[in-house]
């Protein structure tokens, strides 16, 4: 039996958390990790207690806006944004974690794991944001895609 990697276990869990989203469109996971110990998760969705997008419908979709565009008309908040928020919420600092995240963060997520000083971001999925990847290229943030091993 061949134990998974790090990034292997780690992106599985972000994964994992990714199938909690109710997003319509996508399903995104995150998890923050530090000295290989998870520190916070968080999947896509809208605020606690709100309905869920599967529910009552997703107005991007009913404006036929396209991925990576116009971010604020969306009620969720992406799996970046809750995982931070998760670990504000429970008194964990994130300073020189590493995301693992299934898709490329977009611009917004970028600037919060800039200021966040999350220091490498492992994501497994491109992102329609150059935005994004411009903000992080100009930062001391390192990326790396994920690529599963060929068994």
């Amino acid at each position: 039996m061949r134990r998974p990697t790090w990034d292997e276990y780690f992106m599985e869990m972000a994964y994992m958390a990714a199938s909690r989203a109710n997003c319509v469109r996508r399903q995104v996971g995150a998890v923050l990790v530090r000295d290989n110990t998870i520190l916070a998760t968080g999947y896509n969705g809208p605020p606690s207690g709100s309905q869920h997008c599967d529910v009552v419908g997703c107005i991007r979709i009913d404006m036929d806006i396209p991925s990576g565009e116009r971010p604020e008309l969306c009620r969720g908040l992406h799996a970046e944004q809750n995982a931070i928020i998760q670990a504000a919420v429970n008194g964990t600092s994130i300073k020189d974690s590493v995301i693992y995240t299934t898709t490329h963060p977009c611009v917004t997520c970028a600037k919060m794991i800039i200021n966040a000083h999350i220091k490498e971001i492992i994501y497994a999925e491109g992102y329609p944001d150059e935005l994004s990847e411009l903000m992080i290229l100009d930062s001391n943030v390192k990326t790396r895609r994920f690529k599963k091993p060929q068994d």
